[in-house]
C-alpha cells in the first residue's frame, strides 16, 4: 500500500492541510463568540471600572489540579482515503500554574476509520452506497499540551465567569493498533492545535467542549507514508481539585499583620461611627441655632415697632434728690436712678451730650460751699452713669446751678438730661 508517487504525497498533503484548517476554523468561531459572552461579565473591574489583572501569588502544589474525561469524534485524513467517523475518548489531568497558563497531560484516541476505494487489511466490506470500504483502526496519542487561558489573560481573572476559551499547543507519540497482519508505523510523533472551551457548572465542575488538530506521519497506519492529519471534537466533564481560586498580591497581606490590620478596621468604624454621631448633633445644633437667630429677628422686629409705636418721642429731664449737706444719693434716690436709666438710654440713641445740672440752695450755707456741693453732686453722678450704666465720659457737659427761689429741699438735687 506504501505509494512514494509525488501526486498522491501532494495529494495526501493537501488534504491534511484542509483537515487541520477546518479545526483552526472552529477554533477561531470559538473565540469570536467568546467576547459577546465575556461582554456580559462585570465582576472584576476595579473602582474605576478597569479590568483588574495580576500579578498573582504563587500557588501551592495541590491547589490547582483538574482531571476531565470527554467522548467525541474523530476525523482523520489522508492520501487515497476519504474521512469517516470514528469514536473519540478523551482522558487527561492537569494543573493551572497561574490564572492564564497550564499544563495538561493525558490520552487521546480509541478509534479511527476511512474510506477506501480498495479492500485493505483493515477493511474489506464493501458499503453498497458509497460503493466503497471502510478502513477501521485503533490508535492512542499521549500527549502534553501547553495551555493558554485567553479569557483570564485579556479580561481578567474571575472565578465565576462562565466560559473560559482556551487555546493550546500539544505533542506526544500516536500509536496505532487493531488490526492482525496489518503495517503499522508504531510510535509516530505527532503535533497540533486545539482550543478548549471550559463551561462553569460550579465550583468543583466544568462543561468541556474540546476542538483538537492533529500531524502525522501517513505511516501510523498501513503504511501510506506522507502527512496526515486528525480532527477531533470532544464533549466531557472536568473535575477541579485542590484550591480553585487565585488570590491577587496586592489583596494578600502577611498573617503576623492580621490582627493589626483587624483593630485598624474596628478603630476606622469606630471613628467613622463618632463621625456620624458628630455629624448628626452638628446638624441639632445647626437646626436650633437657625430657631434662636428667628426668635431673635422676631424679638428686635418687635422692639422696634414697640419703639416706633410707643408715645416717647423726647426724652425729658429728671431729678435726684440730695439729703442737705450731702453729695451721694440715698438708696430710694438711687432707685429712681437706676429705673430712669433703665427706661431712657434705649431711646436716646444718637444723643451724644447728656447734660448734668448740680444745684444747691443758697437760703443755707455759703457761697463757696454751695458751689462745691453742686460740684460735687454733678461729679458724683456723672461718674455712676459712666461706671455703672456704660455711658461714654466724653458725651457728658456739666453745669452747676445755685438756686434763689422756691422750696429749698427741691434746690438740693441733680437734674438729667439729654440733648
Amino acid at each position: 500500500m506504501c505509494n512514494c508517487c509525488g501526486i498522491n504525497l501532494k495529494l495526501t498533503y493537501m488534504k491534511t492541510v484542509k483537515f487541520f484548517l477546518g479545526a483552526l476554523a472552529l477554533a477561531a468561531v470559538s473565540m469570536i463568540v467568546a467576547p459577546s459572552v465575556n461582554a456580559q461579565e462585570n465582576g472584576n473591574r476595579d473602582e474605576n471600572g478597569k479590568i483588574v489583572r495580576g500579578p498573582y501569588l504563587t500557588n501551592q502544589f495541590g491547589d490547582n489540579w483538574f482531571i476531565g474525561v470527554a467522548g467525541g469524534m474523530n476525523f482523520f485524513g489522508d492520501g487515497g482515503y476519504k474521512p469517516a467517523v470514528g469514536g473519540a475518548l478523551d482522558v487527561n489531568f492537569g494543573k493551572w500554574i497561574t490564572p492564564a497558563i497550564g499544563l495538561r497531560a493525558g490520552y487521546t484516541g480509541l478509534t479511527g476509520a476511512e474510506w477506501s476505494k480498495n479492500p485493505t487489511v483493515l477493511g474489506t466490506e464493501l458499503n453498497a452506497d458509497k460503493d466503497m470500504y471502510k478502513q477501521k483502526f485503533g490508535f492512542a496519542y499521549i500527549h502534553a499540551d501547553v495551555m493558554w487561558n485567553i479569557s483570564h489573560a485579556i479580561g481578567g481573572y474571575k472565578e465565576t465567569r462562565l466560559w473560559n476559551f482556551v487555546p493550546y499547543a500539544h505533542a506526544g507519540f500516536l500509536r496505532t493498533y487493531g488490526r492482525a497482519g496489518a503495517e503499522f508505523g508504531d510510535n509516530e510523533f505527532a503535533m497540533g492545535l486545539g482550543l478548549l472551551n471550559n463551561i462553569r457548572l460550579c465550583q468543583r465542575l466544568d462543561l468541556t467542549f474540546d476542538v483538537r488538530g492533529l500531524l502525522m506521519n501517513g505511516n501510523h497506519h498501513a503504511g501510506n507514508g506522507g502527512v496526515a492529519g486528525l480532527i477531533q471534537t470532544t464533549i466531557g466533564l472536568s473535575v477541579n481539585l485542590g484550591k480553585t481560586n487565585w488570590t491577587r498580591a496586592a489583596n494578600w497581606h502577611n498573617p503576623e499583620d492580621v490582627e493589626a490590620l483587624d483593630a485598624a478596621a474596628a478603630s476606622a468604624a469606630a471613628l467613622a461611627a463618632a463621625n456620624a454621631a458628630l455629624a448628626a448633633e452638628k446638624a441639632e445644633l445647626q437646626k436650633a441655632n437657625e430657631a434662636l437667630e428667628a426668635k431673635n429677628n422676631d424679638l428686635e422686629k418687635a422692639l422696634a415697632e414697640a419703639q416706633a409705636n410707643s408715645g416717647l418721642k423726647e426724652v425729658g429731664p429728671a431729678a435726684f434728690y440730695f439729703e442737705i449737706g450731702k453729695t451721694t444719693l440715698d438708696k430710694k434716690e438711687l432707685e429712681h436712678l437706676d429705673f430712669y436709666l433703665k427706661n431712657v438710654l434705649p431711646f436716646v440713641k444718637g444723643k451724644t451730650v447728656t447734660v448734668i445740672t448740680g444745684s444747691a440752695d443758697k437760703k443755707t450755707g455759703t457761697a463757696k460751699r454751695n458751689q462745691y456741693l453742686c460740684e460735687k453732686r454733678a461729679e458724683y453722678l456723672k461718674n455712676l452713669m459712666v461706671e455703672k450704666y456704660g455711658i461714654d465720659a466724653s458725651d457728658f457737659a456739666v453745669r452747676t446751678v445755685i438756686a434763689t427761689e422756691g422750696d429749698a429741699s427741691l434746690s438740693r438735687a441733680v437734674v438729667v438730661s439729654f440733648e
